[in-house]
């Protein structure tokens, strides 16, 4: 949502002055709300994760690394994408350490779009997407994920494609539907891309929080989309140490460098103690991550019902830690007004979805709650929530 002009700010970017979830973050602290707004876990990450990094600083590993990345961290990180999906990475040629998932959809962007080229992604998107494809000069055409499911028609995102199209800028888990694309959708995806000569960035940020026995599927695991596919992910989300902005690229070689070469001008490097210490979470069992999908996938269940007994309509969501619902069966329309009078009337913040579209109409009566709070606030957010309905 765009705050007023500012005369000194170029055309591009007059859009993303301001964000709803500024505003509502500040309801929070406002009102003492319990805010399920903000996406970041209210626990810090796994011990063996945090000792890495106290060690790390204790060593003097705390001035700048490589521009890459540590040798240790892109070793993990192919290591890692080896071992869940059975992809082979250089790791001194095929993966860039960034700050940050952000930083590294920004850099792909820049790198890789000319000025007026068109990116195609789905919607609602992270509000990230709009403003990374507008500094990179282009322009943005969204295909529209519909309820309950959150799937596409293969057809509006054929139509979505023109002469212009420089890429698809994917998102699965999907922020903030909590979609997981099957193979099936995924397939339908890589035939665009292969039929129209297409590269594909994908953000992969929560693709070890997936439920109900859902796999996660890498575009790049396809056949013939290894080599224009740019895979994104980052730490932060997986081992709760979201302010940390350790996030990862894995591409070929030539892709690879064309990232590189706008990253480096972006923020060079970054968290150098934070790198080898995310090396370590990588290499944790497969149990740890088992576990986090598992107890995530409680949270939802406990959210869900709370906000389903409320009188809510939920979209129960298939992975990350974030899930729609619908404000129409509390007689709302519009998603901001709902979400700007909830912390007042039972002291819960969430985000209106509409910041998340292009098409105001699909998201207008739509909201999203976040799920990685401990169960204990989860439990007095439904204990709140629950005055709605009475």
């Amino acid at each position: 949502m765009s705050g007023p002009r500012n005369r000194y700010l170029n055309s591009r970017l007059q859009g993303f002055t301001s964000t709803i979830f500024a505003e509502m973050s500040a309801l929070a602290v406002r009102t003492g709300s319990i805010n399920l707004g903000q996406g970041f876990p209210d626990t810090d990450g796994s011990p063996e994760v945090l000792d890495a990094a106290i060690r790390a600083i204790r060593e003097g590993r705390n001035q700048y690394p490589p521009g890459p990345g540590v040798p240790e961290l892109r070793n993990a990180i192919a290591a890692h994408q080896h071992h869940w999906y059975g992809l082979t990475y250089d790791p001194d040629t095929e993966v860039l350490v960034t700050v940050g998932a952000t930083e590294a959809i920004a850099a792909a962007l820049l790198a890789l779009c000319e000025t007026g080229d068109e990116v195609v992604t789905f919607e609602p998107y992270y509000d990230s997407y709009a403003a990374g494809i507008a500094m990179a000069g282009a322009h943005r055409r969204t295909v529209t994920l519909r309820a309950p499911a959150y799937g596409f028609d293969p057809d509006e995102l054929r139509a979505a494609v023109t002469d212009r199209t420089r890429l698809l800028l994917v998102n699965s888990p999907h922020n903030p539907t909590g979609a997981v694309f099957d193979r099936e959708q995924l397939e339908q995806i890589a035939a665009v891309a292969i039929e129209r000569d297409l590269l594909v960035v994908t953000d992969e940020v929560y693709e070890h929080m997936t439920f109900d026995g859902r796999a996660h599927v890498p575009m790049a695991t396809l056949p013939g989309m290894r080599e224009r596919t740019v895979t994104i992910s980052s730490a932060g989300k997986t081992f709760s140490v979201t302010g940390w902005k350790i996030g990862w690229v894995c591409a070929p070689p030539d892709l690879l460098a064309a990232v590189r070469t706008a990253k480096q001008f972006l923020t060079f490097t970054g968290g150098a103690p934070f790198q080898p210490a995310i090396a370590a979470g990588l290499a944790l069992p497969e149990q740890f991550y088992l576990d986090l999908a598992a107890g995530l996938q409680d949270k939802r269940d406990q959210l869900c019902d709370a906000l389903s007994a409320a009188g809510f309509e939920v979209f129960r969501p298939a992975g990350t830690y974030f899930v729609t619902a619908d404000v129409r069966p509390l007689g709302y329309d519009d998603g901001v007004a709902f979400c700007r009078e909830l912390p007042e009337r039972c002291g819960v913040v969430a985000v209106p979805n509409v910041g998340f579209y292009d098409d105001q109409q699909a998201g207008a009566p739509l909201v999203r709650f976040a799920f990685c709070k401990r169960p204990e606030i989860l439990a007095e957010a439904a204990e709140r929530l629950l005055t709605l309905a009475r």
